[in-house]
């Protein structure tokens, strides 16, 4: 219990404002008058105290008076609110020797009931008083209340997030904020000089925006009720970087008082994501000298993490862009994406400017509270001529917006977010993570020169802690993203997916049965305009290629070895995709033809790119080979030719596309990272 030392006196009475559910603790030897032996206490009914330590029967003098001690101690304490100031009253009496009375001191007491409350239980509720609201903890069974960064706007039209602006106008941007009561209970007015005061520390206030909840009064006007629904005419700000204290109106009598938080900035290195809200009684200490807090309840907030979803959480949106030589792209993404039920978002020349690679820009997640969840774009730092799309088009309200710049480190092909995945829900060693981990592409880790991704993005990722990253080598990829040799999809057994890996040992493997079956003159590309073929025989008697893809399945291995240790995968789990890459005279290599594990998935239904691979009796061996491998798993494939538009230019299918999924169902706040 909060306890608050007080000083009495027998020259005057004293008075005090005590806060219900807290002792003033009167240390009596200190009060009582020179040579006091014994002392009484009386009070008013409303009033209740203990004497510490307890008195024993020989310490008092005809069971009235108790026996003195320099360690005598009073702790007194009230449960019920005062009607009045000072309408609680207690006297401590001291006597000498033979119980002559040597001083009275006096005590006439105010009890108010203060409590700055919040969802600490997280059940979408401000529940009064939780005694666990001033700490924060993870798991099914810890407390703390959970803040959502307001980054979304509820004015699109002004091109602004909703944090950028230290005002409300909207009643709709309450809801992205946490609510947050003042209840009290007392008298009318609180003693003269007393006042209550919110404040937060410097460093917290760079992350946070506290509003006093105001709204119009009456309704009984139809312009008043249209008014009150939709918009908010006077909610102040209370606390900022510019206000670190605020004066907070007591109402008197009963009353709750709302406010509402706003998050403004997401963890990361600098930021563990924890704020801290107090709101203190202070007591005047006399004319010239600053008020004294004598009483002061704290929250803890949380701020949520961005969160990614994996390619075996639904779809809901699919996202492209259109050039001026990618139709035949569109085409059988549209054909895909309408078979899959879902609807086709295009951006169009005039928002991307030539930039066809959606994947590269942004990657989709979203942030979720209790009380609300919205989905939440990160915009890459590549910054290319897609720059101005996640801003412009897709900020809005419930539609957050969230982004790295790096200032001072060189931005490369890593930071592309086609080196961004996250794997489906995952138990490792008895740990789980059932968000998933995320997945980064860097260099080598001996390696001293190399492309990384830079380090403020790194540095974001896993400041999120629910999804803790895991760093693959990619650098040996002349674009240099792990989606080039890995995907993820749905399974109906074991862990619920499959990781899929490319693999020139089963391109290899492949094509030999081939030549063995007597079909090593069929040839690759058949049918692609200005691209001459090559046959299976040229590509297995060609020794500097097939050191080259040597080269390439052991820097998939390497990976394969990282993925299966930290996402606790066996053999089974995974499936070889046969892929053979060209490798450069700088030893990074590009798909050889188009990369089939570079997919996009929806649901049960795939867009792998049509890889034009030799064809026997009339059919494609490659595609054959990837039916088979996903029909195993009842997934249907659509091969879409993006061999001119995007495989020309390095890239395929997955980089030309984006997906927008459903959230987790699990929460964060349960998990314990």
């Amino acid at each position: 219990m909060y306890q608050r030392t007080f000083r009495l006196t027998c020259e005057n009475a004293s008075n005090a404002v005590h806060v219900v559910g807290t002792e003033l603790k009167v240390n009596l030897s200190r009060s009582a008058p020179p040579t006091s032996k014994y002392f009484s206490v009386r009070c008013s009914q409303a009033v209740q105290y203990k004497i510490v330590p307890p008195p024993q029967a020989d310490d008092t003098l005809h069971t009235l008076h108790t026996l003195l001690t320099p360690k005598s101690v009073l702790l007194i304490s009230m449960d019920v609110a005062s009607e009045h100031a000072y309408d609680r009253k207690l006297s401590v009496r001291f006597y000498g020797e033979k119980t002559d009375v040597l001083g009275t001191a006096v005590l006439h007491i105010t009890a108010v009931e203060i409590s700055l409350d919040v969802d600490a239980d997280r059940d979408g509720l401000v529940e009064k008083n939780n005694p666990n609201k001033g700490s924060w903890t993870w798991g099914p069974n810890g407390n703390g209340a959970i803040l959502l960064v307001n980054c979304d706007s509820e004015r699109p039209h002004l091109k602004q997030q909703d944090s950028d602006v230290a005002m409300i106008s909207r009643v709709s941007d309450l809801k992205d904020m946490s609510r947050m009561v003042l209840r009290t209970s007392g008298p009318a007015e609180l003693p003269r000089g007393y006042k209550l005061a919110m404040h937060i520390s410097q460093s917290d206030a760079e992350s946070i925006r506290v509003f006093q909840g105001r709204t119009l009064a009456g309704s009984a006007n139809p312009l008043r009720k249209y008014l009150l629904k939709h918009f908010v005419t006077d909610y102040p700000l209370v606390l900022c970087a510019e206000s670190l204290s605020q004066a907070i109106q007591y109402n008197g009598g009963t009353s709750e008082a709302d406010y509402f938080v706003e998050g403004l900035r997401f963890p990361d290195k600098d930021f563990d994501g924890l704020v801290t809200i107090n709101l203190s009684l202070l007591e005047p200490t006399g004319e010239g000298f600053p008020e004294t807090p004598i009483f002061t309840d704290k929250v803890v907030f949380r701020v949520a993490p961005w969160i990614m979803t994996p390619n075996t959480q639904k779809p809901l949106e699919v996202f492209v862009c259109s050039t001026k030589d990618n139709y035949q792209f569109l085409k059988g993404m549209g054909k895909l994406v309408k078979h899959s039920g879902l609807k086709l978002k295009v951006c169009h020349e005039y928002m991307n400017r030539g930039d066809r690679w959606m994947q590269d820009e942004v990657e989709f997640g979203y942030i979720d509270a209790p009380h609300h969840s919205f989905p939440v774009v990160l915009d890459s730092p590549r910054d290319g001529k897609l720059l101005d799309f996640p801003y412009e088009e897709l900020l809005g309200p419930d539609f957050g917006y969230v982004t790295r710049i790096a200032w001072d480190e060189k931005v490369n092909s890593l930071d592309s977010f086609g080196n961004l995945e996250v794997s489906p829900p995952v138990t490792v060693d008895g740990k789980s993570y059932p968000l998933g981990r995320i997945i980064i592409g860097v260099a080598f880790p001996t390696a001293t020169q190399g492309r990384n991704m830079t380090k403020v993005v790194q540095d974001f990722l896993w400041a999120q802690k629910v999804q803790k990253p895991i760093a693959l080598f990619s650098d040996w990829l002349y674009v240099g993203h792990v989606d080039e040799f890995m995907s993820f999809v749905p399974a109906p057994d074991r862990k619920g997916f499959r990781l899929l890996l490319a693999s020139p040992d089963a391109g290899y493997k492949l094509f030999k049965e081939l030549q063995h079956d007597g079909h090593g003159r069929a040839e690759l590309f058949e049918g692609i305009p200005n691209q001459e073929g090559i046959s299976v025989d040229a590509i297995l008697s060609n020794p500097v290629f097939k050191q080259g893809n040597d080269y390439v399945q052991g820097c998939i291995d390497w990976n394969r070895d990282v993925l299966k240790r930290e996402l606790g995968l066996e053999e089974d789990d995974i499936i070889d995709l046969p892929i053979l890459f060209e490798v450069d005279k700088e030893n990074r290599a590009v798909a050889f033809y188009p990369d089939m594990v570079n997919m996009i998935v929806l649901g049960k239904n795939l867009g792998i790119p049509k890889p034009f691979g030799p064809r026997v009796n009339g059919s494609c061996v490659l595609e054959a080979e990837m039916c088979t491998l996903m029909g195993n798993l009842g997934l249907n494939c659509t091969f879409i030719d993006d061999y001119a538009s995007y495989h020309k230019l390095l890239g395929e299918v997955h980089c030309g596309s984006n997906v927008r999924r459903e959230p987790f169902t699990c929460k964060w706040w349960n998990l314990e990272p």
